[in-house]
């Protein structure tokens, strides 16, 4: 304990002096960038953000605080000077944000302990102290950590500007001053205002950038550190770190996702890893000079070169043939050449047993009501489905499928969306024969309320050419909504009892993947009943599988913060009792989480290590009281309820959308253009439930309201005080990594809050109400929060997270100010002068604000 104390002690001395210090030092480079008037800006924008502290001190309006500051510190009198000034601005903080990002990843391996709690060293020590080395080879026979990359729009950065971020980071790190200055002016002249919405490709290609420079190689060191320190518990073949991709497979709301899509991603993903390989190859031609194995390795160089570059080039390459050659080298550098340079040659062998030919399993998605429709015209225009299908009850097509084995050619299909969802059937096949079964394996069902809802995705495989011993695909129902999720057991309860299903997963080694969705269960539910909901449901899978002999894998549908299933994910991870399977930890990383999380070697190595030892310390080292009792069941049970309760009230008021949608910037999110799918699942009337989750926390987030983060939670623990359980309550705080965990993530929305800036609504004659309930709510959670955990501040116990946050609100203080400003202004045009072209100004102004915003807060959406 007192070592974790120092270590953070010194690093928080360590982020004050290489971050907070080292921001002020280059950010004053910022004067010299080619910014329009830049030195002045740099000057006013100090002064604005003084000015909008101390108004919000003395609880002035944005509008008020903004008009005060032309009057007291510019000569700008008419709007065309001074939108110009706010633009500038927002310019102006976004390239700060990039600068903070910047110094922070230069200063990752300073700050965190990369051989302290949670690490890879830590456990292999652990494990060694425990003579645990034979329990250790058990669990790692097929446990697996699985990140999967989707393009979910939470990304705001253009991916120029992350490359810029992480060449900035470089030069950083090593104080190199003038290659920071080229890289700040650079960044100057870079735009990161997307004029076009980027298509499903332009998404993949993006995010396989991440997957050649960050975790192809932190991945490549995981493995080849765990098999140095345990190579008798590592097998051959082991694929401890699994990747998954999503962007040209999830279809689910994006109509721009196609077959040809899914085919070229799967192109561009194994080229991708052929082209990593190849680079590596090259790289030990220099030192491999011996005899015997120059041979070797010029041949597989030429196979390689062939399989990428030669145009028209029949691909003929297996990852077999890559390791049968890898592993002739490594026998002949130990037997004849003293294992000279053989630890480059075993950490290429691990790079090709983790990633294949596929680099990324690309996962199919799409929503359950769409299979629904496609059947109901299957049995319209062909004979493959009975003609009387829609009127058959759930158990009557489902006995109506078990017969179905006509192959359907996608053609007889007039709409587009149910062609492509049989098409894509055949591309499955096709990417299967060329990157290998890993290639894509995963078709997930979202929206799955019922059984009928998996066996006509099997079915569809039927249509689409499969036989049932050839069908190499793994169906993953997906349980997003409370009530689904309560469901979600039952529904696999009669799966399970279904034969021609059972068959099926018989042939799938007996493991079934069901995903759980945190985001729409937050929406749905809010944060404590969604977390509660998903835990009960895990459970309850649980049991049911291994009732029948089967062994369940749970697949995590995270987002980044706290109010979509984030925050410090490996926490909840570790605190899984017995009765949780946790044969792999899957879950989905997106947008902010990538680049924050996993934008360079190291903070990538750091946080999957994090994730592999909740997963392994878990099963080898029992954590006390990590099931819960009975009665701390019942407690978590009561708080949920009233949680639920509490936020089912506020989502029902009459103005909780219409606040949302005109005091929030939803209703510009899809004009940032960050993401090819459409902000609502359907056209028309907004409502909750078309509603993606993304646009749904991140407004809350640009609000800095952070509602789904923490709303019912104050209100749950005011009635356990009240009712006198308090004592108990703080017993299981103490004892509980689940609760603590949830609350410490509940801490972390609170600390993003920022109320002053909407204070001014609430004595809004239409708005008032519910503002004032809202703030009510954060008071009274933060009240509680902090007697638990018998502290004066949040994150109190983050001193670091803590640092950055402060720094990061203040550097994004001026965008909330004009963004909300901009909001007040549209809305009084709205209700007095609707033709004015001053609203385009002021809704330019509150996009351009977005993008710095949400990259400031990181994880926010």
């Amino acid at each position: 304990m007192n070592r974790i104390n120092q270590h953070t002690s010194s690093a928080v001395e360590v982020f004050r002096s290489e971050v907070g210090t080292r921001f002020e030092m280059y950010n004053s480079l910022f004067s010299s960038l080619p910014f329009h008037r830049v030195e002045k800006t740099g000057v006013l924008l100090s002064l604005f953000v003084l000015h909008c502290e101390e108004g919000y001190q003395r609880h002035l309006s944005p509008r008020k605080i903004i008009s005060s500051f032309f009057e007291q510190y510019t000569t700008y009198r008419t709007d065309q000077e001074q939108h110009d000034l706010l633009f500038r601005f927002v310019q102006y903080a976004e390239r700060q944000v990039v600068l903070f990002d910047a110094l922070e990843e230069a200063a990752f391996r300073d700050t965190h302990d990369m051989y302290g709690v949670g690490t890879l060293k830590q456990l292999g020590a652990a494990v060694v102290q425990a003579n645990a080395e034979p329990r250790l080879a058990e669990k790692l026979k097929n446990f697996a950590v699985r990140l999967v990359l989707t393009a979910h729009p939470t990304q705001f950065y253009p991916s120029n500007v992350l490359g810029i971020i992480n060449d900035l980071s470089q030069a950083l790190a090593t104080d190199n001053t003038s290659l920071a200055h080229s890289y700040l002016r650079q960044l100057g002249k870079t735009p990161f205002f997307k004029k076009e919405k980027p298509t499903p490709y332009e998404e993949a290609v993006n995010l396989i950038w991440f997957l050649e420079n960050v975790f192809y190689k932190a991945g490549g060191n995981i493995l080849t550190s765990l098999k140095n320190q345990f190579p008798e518990a590592v097998q051959r073949n082991s694929q401890l770190v699994r990747m998954g991709f999503w962007p040209g497979g999830d279809r689910d709301g994006n109509p721009f996702v196609k077959a040809d899509t899914t085919l070229r991603v799967a192109d561009a993903l194994r080229g991708a890893v052929v082209r990593s390989y190849y680079a590596d190859v090259r790289r030990l031609k220099r030192r491999l000079t011996f005899k015997g194995v120059e041979s070797l390795l010029k041949e597989l160089e030429t196979k390689l070169y062939n399989n990428l570059f030669v145009p028209g080039y029949s691909f003929d390459l297996t990852k077999e043939d890559i390791l049968d050659t890898l592993r002739q080298i490594s026998a002949l550098l130990i037997e004849e050449h003293s294992s000279l340079f053989l630890n480059q040659v075993e950490a290429l062998i691990n790079r090709v047993e983790l990633f294949g030919l596929y680099f990324a399993s690309l996962d199919i998605r799409q929503d359950s009501s769409v299979h629904t429709h496609l059947f109901e015209e299957l049995s319209l225009v062909t004979d493959a489905i009975p003609g009387d299908y829609t009127e058959q009850s759930e158990e009557e097509k489902i006995n109506l499928l078990r017969s179905v084995s006509e192959q359907v050619d996608p053609a007889v299909l007039e709409d587009e969306t149910l062609r492509d969802t049989l098409e894509v059937i055949g591309a499955i096949k096709t990417i299967q024969e060329y990157n290998g079964e890993e290639g894509c394996h995963r078709y997930i069902i979202s929206h799955s309320t019922s059984a009928l809802n998996v066996m006509e995705v099997y079915t569809l495989f039927r249509l689409g050419g499969w036989q049932p011993e050839e069908l190499t695909v793994d169906i993953v129902p997906l349980f997003e909504t409370i009530a689904d999720l309560g469901h979600a057991a039952g529904v696999m309860r009669e799966l399970y009892e279904n034969e021609v299903y059972r068959s099926h997963l018989h042939r799938r080694h007996n493991i079934q993947t069901i995903m759980l969705g945190f985001s729409d269960g937050t929406k749905d539910g809010g944060y404590f009943m969604a977390n509660w909901s998903i835990y009960k449901a895990k459970e309850a899978l649980t049991q049911v599988s291994r009732e029948y002999g089967l062994e369940v894998i749970f697949f995590d549908g995270r987002g980044g913060p706290p109010a979509r299933g984030g925050g410090k994910t490996q926490q909840f991870y570790a605190s899984m009792g017995s009765n949780i399977a946790n044969q792999e930890i899957q879950l989905t990383v997106q947008g902010q989480t990538i680049s924050s999380n996993f934008g360079n070697v190291d903070s990538a190595q750091f946080n999957m290590e994090q994730l592999i030892h909740a997963g392994i310390s878990n099963a080898l080292f029992s954590q006390k009281g990590a099931t819960l009792s009975g009665q701390e069941d019942t407690l978590l049970q009561q708080l949920a309820n009233i949680s639920y309760e509490a936020y089912s009230k506020l989502k029902n008021h009459r103005v909780f959308l219409e606040y949302l949608n005109y005091i929030s910037p939803l209703r510009y999110y899809g004009e940032a253009n960050i993401g090819s799918r459409p902000s609502k699942r359907k056209a028309g009337k907004l409502n909750l439930d078309d509603l993606r989750a993304v646009p749904y926390v991140g407004a809350w987030s640009q609000l800095k309201q952070n509602l789904p983060g923490y709303y019912g939670v104050g209100i749950a623990l005011e009635k356990m005080h009240e009712s006198g359980r308090w004592e108990f309550l703080q017993k299981l705080y103490k004892e509980s990594l689940y609760f603590k965990t949830l609350l410490d993530n509940c801490e972390m929305a609170m600390k993003k809050c920022f109320f002053p800036v909407t204070a001014y609504l609430a004595e809004h004659p239409k708005y008032g109400e519910l503002w004032r309930i809202i703030h009510e709510e954060y008071e009274r959670t933060r009240k509680y929060v902090l007697m638990l955990s018998q502290a004066s501040e949040l994150m109190a116990d983050k001193p670091i997270e803590q640092l950055s946050i402060q720094t990061r609100q203040r550097i994004e203080l001026p965008l909330i100010t004009i963004q909300q400003y901009a909001l007040a202004n549209i809305r009084e045009i709205e209700e007095q002068h609707p033709q004015s072209q001053a609203k385009q100004v002021y809704e330019k102004l509150v996009v351009r604000c977005s993008f710095g915003i949400i990259n400031a807060e990181r994880n926010s959406a």
